[in-house]
Parts: structure tokens; sequence; C-alpha cells
């Protein structure tokens, strides 16, 4: 990856980035990056269902829909507002730095807190003050992409961050089956680890301070406003919010009861175990996809054709799913699945960048955007139950999910002002 010689000036704080940034700053973001998803997914995945199965193993399904989706609306508001707090940082530290380190320390409270729990009101609530932190962290993993990255380098190093969405949950599923006994000590190792990823990022890496004179003057019901971003007035902001929203709510009603699809469909003798094995497929597989396909689209510049394409391939993997409900079959669709989600980390996040307002809100725009991949955390476990209790089971679940899926990739194209 080319090199960057120094750090951009403090007067560019808002300016379009040219310098190339440094394979160093991308691992290191990409590190802090795999502390936030590693401490997302892996509760969602693993600790929180083997959880509540011990706390209220009758209505398992019932109270793991409801922690996530209570934690997924903290997420909804958690994410744009700390993100609009990080634009108006004046730190000497710089915007992201503080929030990051910050949003991973609260986070890893969250986590913990969680792990001491014993019924589902305090599982939720603990699960909540973790989705708190971990999205102020969030906000401020997500936007040094836009402030520091060229459009010629974006997609490939959106890959990189992209991938450990997957990596995050490989490597949490290695801690909570392979390396550590016990839920409790699962959540207190993610919570180590959360911050420990996050520091080298946070030390090492210098940003350009937001001079206190072009901080905007904070009115309350301006603040408020701001956070909702017109589709009327920025429609390419809108189409993209949709089409990520809807992708991403086809792949959590595939993904979030997979621990319970292994265990109640596929008879699979131990689910936790094969959720590892799906997800190390799934990500190895994911990573053979995002990096050429980043490196492509830089190349070409265009984004929109491989939106398309990565939902056609997860639409596929979804109906596989739906039509056998087979270990060998689960395989397959883990290794399609994957290789459509990662041509889909490493050039969604590049076109969303490229159809921000406002590069004095690119936090919060960012943490708008972000309301597209927690808000379906909150949708799909509304409509995951339901669908599975009276909808035709997991044959009616993944098929819901392909459709959605391939509906989300087709309207990419009404964005217009990315090719």
């Amino acid at each position: 990856m080319p090199h960057a010689s120094t750090a951009p000036d403090d007067s560019a704080v808002f300016a379009e980035p040219t310098v190339p940034v440094r394979a160093g700053w991308t691992a290191n973001l990409s590190l802090a990056t795999l502390a936030v998803f590693m401490a997302f997914m892996t509760p969602i995945q693993i600790l929180l269902p083997l959880q509540l199965e011990h706390i209220d193993p009758q209505d398992k399904n019932d109270a793991l829909s409801l922690v996530t989706g209570l934690g997924a609306l903290v997420a909804v508001l958690a994410n744009p507002l700390a993100g609009a707090w990080s634009d108006r940082t004046t730190s000497r530290f710089g915007r992201r730095r503080p929030w990051i380190l910050g949003g991973a320390l609260a986070g890893a409270a969250g986590l913990s807190i969680t792990a001491t729990q014993h019924t589902v009101t305090g599982v939720a609530v603990g699960w909540c003050l973790a989705q708190a932190g971990l999205n102020a962290m969030l906000a401020g993993v997500t936007t040094p992409i836009a402030d520091r990255v060229p459009l010629t380098q974006r997609a490939q190093v959106s890959g990189w961050t992209g991938l450990m969405q997957s990596f995050g949950l490989v490597l949490g599923a290695l801690i909570t089956t392979l390396l550590v006994t016990g839920v409790r000590s699962g959540y207190v190792t993610l919570a180590v680890l959360t911050v420990a990823l996050a520091l080298p990022f946070t030390l090492r890496h210098s940003e350009p301070p937001l001079p206190r004179a072009l901080r905007p003057a904070f009115d309350a019901r301006t603040f408020t406003r701001s956070l909702w971003v017109s589709p009327r007035r920025h429609p390419d902001f809108g189409w993209a919010w949709l089409t990520r929203f809807l992708i991403n709510l086809g792949n959590a009603l595939g993904t979030l009861y997979l621990f319970y699809f292994l265990a109640d469909a596929v008879h699979y003798g131990d689910p936790g175990t094969g959720v590892l094995i799906l997800t190390v497929i799934y990500t190895l597989c994911a990573a053979l996809t995002a990096i050429p396909a980043g490196a492509l689209s830089d190349r070409i510049g265009r984004r929109k054709v491989f939106v398309v394409l990565c939902s056609l391939v997860m639409a596929a993997a979804a109906v596989l799913l739906s039509l056998l409900h087979t270990w060998p079959s689960a395989i397959v669709a883990a290794a399609v699945l994957g290789a459509g989600y990662g041509i889909y980390l490493a050039v969604d996040q590049a076109l969303v960048t490229q159809v921000l307002p406002e590069a004095t809100d690119r936090a919060k725009d960012l943490g708008v955007i972000n309301i597209a991949n927690s808000g379906p955390q909150v949708l799909a476990p509304a409509l995951a139950a339901p669908i599975i209790t009276h909808l035709g089971g997991y044959t009616g679940l993944y098929t819901t999910a392909a459709l959605v899926i391939l509906i989300g990739g087709l309207l990419v194209n009404r964005i217009r002002s990315v090719a």
C-alpha cells in the first residue's frame, strides 16, 4: 500500500484527503475495528444465546429477541449522537481518538456487567450499556476513512476494516469456545481485548484537531434536527442508507438465529462449535473477495456494480439455506455468503463516504448511515421469531432473507452521483 510522508495539516481538517495513508495506519485502524465487532458479534452469536438458554430455556428465542432488540435500539440512538459530538470535539488529541478509547472503556464496562447477570432483565441492561459504549467507539473508527483516505485507496482500506467484522466473530468464537471456559470469562476476556486493541491506533496516530473557531455553535434544537438527513435534499445518501439497511436486514435475518438453526433444524451436535466452523469458512471466503474487489473498484472507479453482484451472491446462499437443512449445505452456504459479503464490505463503505452531505458532519452522517447496520438488529428479531413460528420455520426465514437482500442490492442503482 502507498505510504504517506506527513500527517495532514491542521488547517485541512475538513479537506478531501489526497495524501495516501500508510499500511501501519490501516493495520491499526483495522485492529480497533476488530475490537468493536468482536465485542458486538461474539455475544450476539454465542454468549447471549448460551447465557439466556441457561436463564430461560423455555423462552430462549423470545429472550434473545428482546435482549438483542433493546441493545440494537440503543445502538440506533448512540451511534449518530456520539458521531455528532465527535464532529464537535476540539481535543488536542483530535476528534476521533478520544471517542475510540472512551467508547472502548465504556463498552468493556458494559460487557463486564452483562457477565454477572442472572436474569433476562439484568442481561438486557448490561447489554444496552455495552452497546452504548461500543457504538461511541464505532462512531470513532468508521470516520477516519472519510477523514484521511483518498478515493483511490478507499475501497481497499474499507476492505481491510470491513473484514474485521468477520474476523472479530472468528476471534471471539475461538476465545469463547477453545481458550476460556464459561460465559462469564468469555465476556471479561472480550472486555480486556476491546480496550487493548483500541490502544495502537489511539496512541500511535495523530490527527488534526478541530480549531475552536470552526466548531459549530451548539443549539439543542438545531443539533436534534441535524440528526435527520433529508432524503429529498440528499437523495443519494437516502438510497445508500436504504440499500445498506436492506442488505444488513437480510444478513441479520440469516445469522441471528444461526446457533438455534444448527441445534434445532440441522441437529448439529455442538452448535457452538458449528457456528465457529461456519464463521471461519465465511471469513476466509470474505477475505478472498474483499481486498481484490476493493482494489478493482478503486482502479476502475465503480462501486454500484459490485453491490449488485454481492446481493445476488448473498441471496443465492440464503436460498440454499432455505431449501436444505443439512450440515454440508450449511458449509456451502457459508462459503457463498462469505464471498458475497466480502465484496459488500469493501465497496459499500467506500460508496457511502462518497455521498456524505457535509465534510463538517462526517461522523454524525456516518452515524446515521450506521443505523442501517444496527437498525436491522432491532427489526430482525421482531420479524424472525414470528416467521419461524408461523410462516414456514427456517425455510420461511431464509427465503425472506434472500428477497430482502436482493431488493437492497438492486436499489443501489438509484444512486446517481457514484458510478
